[in-house]
């Protein structure tokens, strides 16, 4: 499965902080629809993702109806992404 979609980076504080898209409502609702195909458990679905032209593989965590991409610090600072910048995303859920 295939999708493209546009969102903001946010920052998720913790331990440690974490920076996120979160996969828009529609696209969300599409992966649901194959979610039990993708797992590896606890509702991550395997993604190859891609944000300009750096492509890296993660997995999508399940949050409040939606889900979250997590974007790694080599890929935040190869292409100066900060939080509130507005990111369109290339993503293949990896069944």
């Amino acid at each position: 499965m295939e999708l493209s979609f546009s969102g903001r980076v946010i920052e998720w504080r913790g331990p440690s902080p974490y920076y996120f898209v979160a996969v828009p409502d529609q696209e969300s609702a599409d992966i649901r629809e194959v979610a039990a195909m993708a797992t590896y458990g606890w509702g991550a679905i395997p993604v190859a993702a891609g944000i300009g032209g750096t492509t890296f593989t993660t997995s999508l965590f399940p949050r409040q109806g939606v889900y979250l991409l997590p974007l790694k610090k080599a890929v935040r600072a190869a292409r100066g992404i900060a939080v509130g910048d507005e990111l369109t995303v290339k993503l293949t859920v990896r069944l």
